[in-house]
Order: structure tokens, then sequence, then C-alpha cells
């Protein structure tokens, strides 16, 4: 139990500056810019699945935690966010690494995650963009404060580190429960029911990328590098591994039903992926 401690400890003190960041520069959106320069702002979005799927590759899940919020308060668009989602990976890199992966490897599967969050996510905007083509859409960006009901007028950097210790709280207990179930299945049970999955690996390995703690990406990876798993299957489980992000998506997006819509597409983007490159038989 100290040892799950630790380790949540250790996984919740690593988004603190993501979050802070986050915020703060929600804050300053909110508090020091015009109606004007915020709508700009959202305009100049277009090219955000391309900034966000490439943010998103480096090994830390706190920008698709700092992505979620953004998305929250619509400074992103949801093409953008699906671009981080799906380009994030948690523990992948270092353990690729610390195996001694030939670097081949590492390059490609970090290359095929920008590549595909990057294509998903201007798709999205795209589709997005021409549904409400011909309606009226007021999509501004959200007032966080007015939404938390918080009542910050001290300052934007008092207000951000309210916002973040009150995440920061939520976050810790939410991945402590994780990590308690997780600890309790046992990895090796979640790698056995992996190796029997045959056809349904992709399926099986997106439901496992979806659990929102770091022992999924180190097993997905490691049944990859145990030639367990198919190439196509590692990169379905590592598309849809967000991270802390999903937990945040729940917690500051008042909208379930559209953070359930969000959980749906990321899976069914990562299994298909996943179904497509074992089909079409791409491996590395």
């Amino acid at each position: 139990m100290l040892e799950i401690l630790l380790d949540t400890i250790l996984d919740s003190l690593k988004l603190l500056p993501f979050l802070f960041i986050a915020y703060l520069i929600m804050e300053y959106i909110e508090h020091k810019i015009s109606d004007k320069s915020k709508e700009k702002i959202k305009k100049s979005g277009k090219f955000g699945p391309a900034i966000g799927s490439a943010l998103g590759i480096f090994p830390q899940c706190g920008f698709s935690v700092a992505a979620t919020n953004l998305y929250a308060g619509r400074i992103i668009t949801l093409g953008t966010l699906i671009a981080v989602y799906l380009s994030t990976s948690d523990e992948m890199l270092p353990i690729l690494i610390s195996r001694a992966a030939p670097i081949q490897i590492i390059i490609s599967i970090l290359v095929i995650k920008f590549v595909i969050g990057m294509i998903y996510g201007f798709l999205i905007d795209l589709v997005i963009n021409l549904k409400n083509r011909n309606k009226q859409v007021e999509d501004k960006i959200v007032d966080l404060c007015e939404e938390e009901h918080c009542h910050c007028e001290k300052g934007i950097v008092k207000s951000a580190l309210k916002h973040t210790i009150s995440v920061f709280i939520y976050i810790f207990i939410l991945t402590l429960i994780i990590n308690i179930i997780v600890e309790t299945i046992g990895e090796d049970t979640l790698k056995n029911f992996m190796s029997g999955a045959s056809i349904f690996e992709p399926i099986i390995a997106s439901l496992i990328g979806l659990i929102p703690n770091c022992a999924s990406s180190v097993i997905i990876t490691e049944l990859y590098l145990s030639e367990i798993i198919s190439f196509g299957s590692l990169i379905a489980g590592l598309l849809v591994n967000a991270g802390a992000g999903i937990l945040m998506l729940f917690r500051i997006n008042k909208n379930v039903k559209e953070n359930m819509k969000i959980i749906i597409l990321l899976f069914i983007l990562g299994a298909a992926t996943g179904i497509v490159m074992n089909l079409i038989g791409i491996t590395i």
C-alpha cells in the first residue's frame, strides 16, 4: 500500500507544472484580453492539431491534462484535443529506451503517433466546420471562474494556484483508486488476457490503453517487446493512452454526454487504426 501511495504521489506531482501553466494561460486570456482578441486566438487555432500532435509525443502525460483544460475553456478545438490524446503515450518512451529497443522502432512509433494524431485532428475539425457551416454557432471562450463559481478576483497567479490545487487533489484521489484497482487485478492478469486475445487484440489493447494510469502503457509496450501482441495492437493501445487527461476531462468539462462521445471517438480511432494496420500487415 505504501508503494502504491508513493507511486500515486509521484504521478500526481508530475502534473502540477502542466496544470498551473494551463490555468495561468486561461486566467490571463479571461482577465487580460479583450473579447475581440479572444476570438482571434480561437481562429488562429486552425493549425492546432499539428502543434498539439507534435507536443503530445513528448513522454509526459501532463500535456494531455493541460490540453483538456484548454479545450474545456474552448481555447483549443476538439480536433486539437484528440490530436494531443492520440500522440500522448505516458510511459511508452521510457520503457522502450530502458529495454534498449532499436532506435528505428522508437522513431517509427513516435512518427506514426504524430502523423495519425495530426490527420485525425484535422479531419475532426474539418467535419465539425462543415457540419456548422450553415449554422449560427456561438462557441466563445468559456470564463473559467464563472464556470467554477470560484470568485477569483485577486490576481491571475493566485487564481491559477487555487484551481491547480483543487484539481490536483481530485486527480490524486482518482489516481490512487485506479492504482489500487490495477494492483488488485495484477499486471500479469492483464498480460495473460491480452495474450489470448488473437484477432481482437487491437480492441482489447485500446480498452487497456484507456485506463488513465501509467501501468496501461507499460503493459502494452512490454507485451509488444515480448512479441505477444502485434505492432498494430501496440499502436492501438498507445493511441488511446491519454493518461490523466481523461480524468481531467470529466472534472473540468461539465458536459458528461460530450465527454463520453470524446472517449468513444478516441477508442474507435485507436482500435480501428490497429485493426487496419494488422490487416495490411504493417509491422516494425
